[in-house]
């Protein structure tokens, strides 16, 4: 599956607006729904995912078509390092453990944040650096780097 490189971007700058909120209130709730909505992305792929449909359906059409789209692997595992983070986060602060909290969701926001503002997936480069150290390493990987 290939994905507008756009629509990762919009739902990074989402993601990034919700997990500012998160650090601002403390909200195990509301980081659990940015959880909610990694899983998602992760588990049934980017399609479905909630920040994409809105996308695809107000955004979208509103652009003309992308110069070029991407394979959808290496975002949809940045969904799942996501998902990572705001479950240790959501269990930091539900638990009371608020430098966990604190912690793990400064890390996402900065993830977050990086491909929002540049265009740069932390978590696709570490799916490219791990798929290239699976097949050895050799050549380069047939996906597009960001």
């Amino acid at each position: 599956m290939q994905v507008d490189p756009r629509g990762q971007r919009w739902a990074a700058t989402l993601t990034t607006l919700v997990l500012i909120v998160v650090l601002v209130t403390g909200s195990w709730i509301l980081l659990a729904a940015q959880a909610v909505v990694f899983a998602i992305a992760t588990v049934f792929g980017l399609r479905y995912a909630p920040y994409g449909l809105v996308y695809q359906a107000l955004i979208r059409p509103r652009l003309g078509p992308p110069a070029e789209l991407e394979d959808a692997a290496p975002p949809r595992f940045a969904q799942g390092v996501g998902l990572a983070f705001a479950l240790a986060g959501t269990l930091g602060y539900a638990l009371e453990a608020t430098w966990l909290g604190i912690g793990a969701t400064a890390l996402a926001l900065a993830a977050a944040f990086l491909n929002a503002a540049f265009g740069f997936c932390l978590g696709c480069e570490v799916y490219l650096l791990l798929r290239r150290g699976r097949f050895g390493g050799r050549g380069s990987s047939p996906l597009r780097q960001h």
